[in-house]
């Protein structure tokens, strides 16, 4: 027998209810569907024990860039660890870590590269060295933060003063300094007869009114740059960023981009902050950025905040750390996934969203969506009068009929690994219709209204 023989399907489901804690679930509801078991991975595909396909529609959390098993990625892991698998990024250093920081501060034109393991890392970092910056050049007070209505930038306890979900805030509210929000120009809210760069204009008059009266306590910004994703998807204009970054040098405010979800190609650019030409004081990237492969998040910054904290006083140096900082292994992956990236992914990934959202169009014009939008390779839909069950029922629905996707609330969204092909968007596209059907009933009322302007 094989000292490892793979335990029964049911038998490895029923033991994650009893030994692991789900995240983002109320156990509950996996009482009579225990979660399926992946055993494998195959390009867009998910398999499972019973040798069922699932095309990951989300990409897993919106990791997995060029697919599951991805070779190149795999042959760059193996390489490193015959070398060093882990060492301490405190007074060592290795080749990965410094390749890695050097190629993305060309790309970003912001360098100091600082690591974390996830995106609430990363957000954690960026608060603390922005409030830190302030308090090095003697300005203590500045310590308080700014984010935008519906932020999501992650679930410590710090990355949460800056969310503003209540699902993931409100029982944790004791534990957490609320930051101020102001509104971002949510194109799905524009009232009619208004036009896009009045209702940019709007936005930015009441960001501006908050710094005029609190610029002096405010240490820093963050923003999800172009599309608050767990906002259900909330996309605005390129116009409003580049006017938050005028406000944030005029009032000495730190811009925090939040590029976790949306960079590493996902809008159709590198970052989604160069479709507003601006550059942020710190860029927070995690999720894409080893293509699915390993945990890795990275901070980088301006050299002005950098110089800020080069002293011989050990209380001026920034002492966040994590003792997997900089791990050889996933900063392999992250290096392989930018040379991917390098091999015409990005023009390829323009061509690919205009190409499937002609396959898309069923979904566009569905009478029970509304407010079709699409930025790179991210698609989403509103639901009409969805039931308040809806995103669970449409999860299992779509897993009948083989796709893997997770509405947020009321909102449906594809945000597909790169690979995917003409027909493998089909399959995704037909699985969301029929459990949409299944779901809400194919003669349900409601009407659809006026599709968003097509989108880049």
């Amino acid at each position: 027998m094989l000292a490892h023989a793979h335990p029964p399907a049911r038998q490895i489901s029923l033991r994650s209810l009893q030994a692991v804690w789900h995240p983002c679930t109320q156990m509950k509801r996996h009482a009579d569907a225990p979660p399926l078991e992946i055993v494998r991975g195959d390009g867009v595909w998910l398999l499972d024990a019973q040798g069922r396909r699932f095309l990951d529609g989300i990409s897993s959390w919106w990791v997995n860039l060029f697919g599951h098993n991805q070779p190149r990625i795999k042959t760059a892991i193996h390489a490193q660890m015959d070398r060093i698998e882990h060492v301490m990024l405190a007074g060592l250093t290795h080749a990965p870590v410094v390749e890695l920081s050097e190629r993305l501060a060309a790309r970003t034109g912001l360098g100091h590269a600082h690591y974390g393991s996830d995106g609430a890392s990363a957000t954690e970092i960026a608060l603390k060295m922005s409030a830190h910056y302030w308090r090095n050049l003697g300005h203590p007070q500045k310590h308080r933060f700014i984010g935008l209505a519906g932020g999501y930038h992650g679930e410590t306890v710090g990355a949460l003063s800056v969310t503003d979900v209540a699902l993931f805030r409100a029982s944790y509210a004791p534990l957490v300094r609320i930051s101020d929000t102001v509104p971002a120009p949510d194109l799905r809210l524009m009232p009619g007869g208004v036009d896009e760069h009045a209702w940019v204009e709007q936005a930015v008059a009441t960001l501006d009114a908050h710094l005029q009266l609190h610029a002096a306590e405010t240490a820093a910004m963050i923003v999800e740059p172009l599309i608050q994703c767990a906002a259900g998807f909330a996309f605005y204009p390129p116009a409003f960023l580049a006017r938050a970054r005028e406000l944030c040098t005029r009032y000495a405010v730190h811009l925090v981009a939040d590029e976790i979800a949306v960079g590493m190609g996902r809008t159709g650019t590198f970052l989604a902050c160069e479709q507003a030409g601006v550059r942020p004081d710190f860029v927070c990237m995690s999720k894409g950025l080893t293509g699915g492969y390993l945990p890795l998040s990275v901070v980088l910054t301006t050299d002005a905040v950098f110089e800020a904290f080069y002293d011989d006083d050990i209380t001026r140096a920034f002492l966040h750390s994590h003792s997997y900082t900089g791990n050889p292994l996933a900063c392999s992956a992250a290096l392989a996934t930018l040379d991917m990236l390098d091999d015409g992914r990005l023009a390829a990934n323009r061509a690919l969203g205009a190409r499937l959202d002609g396959l898309f169009a069923p979904l566009h014009e569905h009478p029970r969506l509304r407010h079709a939008r699409r930025r790179g390779t991210i698609w989403a839909w509103d639901v009409v009068d969805a039931p308040v069950d809806f995103g669970r029922r449409f999860a299992d629905a779509a897993l009948d009929r083989g796709a893997l996707l997770r509405p947020i609330g009321a909102t449906l969204y594809f945000m597909p690994p790169y690979i995917i092909d003409d027909g493998e968007a089909v399959h995704l596209r037909d699985a969301a219709l029929d459990a949409l059907d299944a779901v809400l009933g194919s003669d349900a009322p409601g009407a659809r209204a006026d599709a968003f302007p097509a989108l880049p």
